[in-house]
């Protein structure tokens, strides 16, 4: 965890110099004490600070939202966007954008949350109904991933009929993007996710009763069912979160829990959860400056970039589990 928090506070004065235009560390700091500077106060504080807080927050809350789903579904390559909560949470904040949009109106930032959170609630309560009707759970996978699929071409007709001023906006946060996120963006998400963390943490300890199986936590006195609804509403606050102020981003909710395992070798969730806090906004952190900067000055998606150097540990995870199975 000490090596994490070092890596991620280095990571974070790197990700502050490193862009189109690179700061050293000495003017990192004299813009932080005198932020009205005209040129690097600017870019510091005003641009760069808010976005990487928010890619630490985010992608630290998207890491835990897949963690708690794949205790939920009992499979380590369950996730937010492989199962199509994410691109659910996208496709109703697409349609109330656009409508809010069209009657010229701006959805504040907590609209936005609300709606990303309906949107997983809802694509959520699908998986959950073909659970009951899909026992494999890697068929479950395919068909998150079709109803993610459904889900993101239903939001790009949305997107291809909305009004040309606010298409490209638009556009880049369906793809997945921390560009131009606000301090009131920061400080809205910040107080989402700590508190729905705080939540998590304080149940770790029927989390990890639940996970050595269901009998074994009624026998500790868990409440299997309320258990259950919690872990679908914190997964899902996190996951809506994400989505509202960034978009989808692809497979870190999948593959920074798996990460986190091998490190830390245990599933406990309480050490797990901030575990794979830290490892998500790592991973994010640096997905994101190579997505702001590899191409300079032309931006790329963060999900192109999280889906490159992620989705081999997803096929590798895939691969994994069907040998054990087979075994």
């Amino acid at each position: 965890m000490a090596v994490m928090f070092i890596l991620l506070v280095g990571l974070f004065f790197v990700c502050l110099g490193w862009g189109s235009a690179d700061i050293t560390l000495k003017e990192i700091f004299v813009s932080l004490l005198n932020p009205g500077d005209v040129h690097l106060g600017r870019i510091v504080v005003s641009i760069r600070l808010p976005r990487i807080t928010a890619a630490i927050l985010l992608g630290g809350a998207l890491s835990v939202s897949g963690f708690l789903l794949q205790i939920f579904f009992g499979n380590p390559i369950a996730g937010p966007y492989v199962l199509g909560i994410s691109s659910g949470a996208k496709l109703i904040v697409a349609l109330v954008m656009v409508f809010m949009l069209s009657q010229g109106r701006y959805i504040s930032a907590l609209g936005m949350v609300a709606a990303a959170f309906i949107g997983s609630l809802i694509a959520m309560g699908i998986v959950m109904l073909l659970s009951n009707k899909v026992k494999n759970m890697s068929l479950l996978v395919v068909c998150g991933v079709m109803i993610g699929y459904l889900c993101s071409a239903i939001t790009e007709f949305i997107i291809a009929f909305a009004d040309d001023t606010n298409i490209v906006n638009l556009h880049n946060w369906s793809l997945g993007s921390f560009s131009g996120i606000s301090w009131e963006d920061v400080a809205i998400s910040a107080i989402i996710v700590l508190v729905t963390l705080i939540f998590s943490f304080v149940l770790s300890k029927p989390i990890g009763a639940y996970q050595l199986g269901e009998s074994y936590a009624r026998n500790m006195g868990v409440n299997i069912k309320h258990l259950r609804i919690l872990l679908i509403l914190l997964s899902s606050i996190l996951s809506a979160t994400v989505t509202a102020f960034a978009g989808p981003i692809s497979f870190v909710g999948i593959a920074v829990p798996h990460i986190m395992r091998t490190i830390l070798k245990t599933s406990k969730p309480i050490v797990m959860i901030p575990g794979c806090f830290f490892g998500g906004a790592i991973i994010t952190l640096l997905c994101d400056g190579i997505a702001r900067s590899a191409f300079s000055p032309r931006e790329i998606s963060i999900s192109a970039v999280t889906a490159i150097g992620l989705s081999p540990i997803v096929i590798y995870l895939l691969i994994k589990r069907k040998e054990v199975s087979h075994g």
